[in-house]
């Protein structure tokens, strides 16, 4: 995703030293001085600004777009069960909630899961997230949002030819 965003943005992924570091130690490395820029999913590079070590200077989700990045799997089966109908129907509760509830209060209640980040922190990304329209109010994966994902592992060439929507997609249960 880093890559096709820096292409989307007009930069050369080529130019860049990449230093491969395991994500465990990813913050550590960064912290330590191990290179200029990290690539990190949110609220890790803002704990990095709020502590004065680093800035955040883009976002990959902006340069790429809406993708089917945090996607559920299923086999076909499963999908017509009550299990997955229970199943969608929290979850579509739990993605309202999420996107109409104020960021500081999902903080709150999602601090346990951040021991290492400070709560404002962690509720400003919360508040980016809900702003760039990360959780959307559907739950399926739409065509768009399925090309622009198979337009990022094209670009890193992950994938050797682009996938029918039909073979790959399979409508979430109603749950009603």
């Amino acid at each position: 995703m880093f890559k096709y965003a820096c292409h989307r943005s007009g930069l050369d992924y080529s130019a860049l030293i990449a230093v491969d570091v395991p994500s465990a130690r990813m913050d550590e490395a960064f912290r330590k001085g191990e290179g200029d820029y990290i690539h990190q999913q949110g609220p890790a590079p803002q704990q990095l600004e709020h502590d004065g070590v680093g800035h955040v200077v883009a976002s990959v989700g902006e340069a790429i777009g809406p993708c089917a990045f945090s996607s559920l799997a299923a086999t076909r089966d499963w999908l017509k069960t009550d299990m997955a109908r229970r199943f969608m129907r929290a979850y579509r509760k739990a993605r309202a909630w999420l996107i109409a509830t104020p960021a500081a209060k999902v903080a709150e209640i999602e601090a346990p899961f951040f021991p290492e980040i400070d709560r404002a922190v962690l509720a400003a990304t919360l508040s980016t997230y809900q702003k760039l329209g990360c959780w959307t109010p559907h739950v399926e994966i739409t065509r768009e949002a399925f090309e622009v994902t198979l337009d990022v592992f094209a670009h890193s060439r992950l994938i050797t030819k682009r996938h029918r929507y039909e073979d790959v997609v399979a409508p979430p249960p109603d749950s009603a």
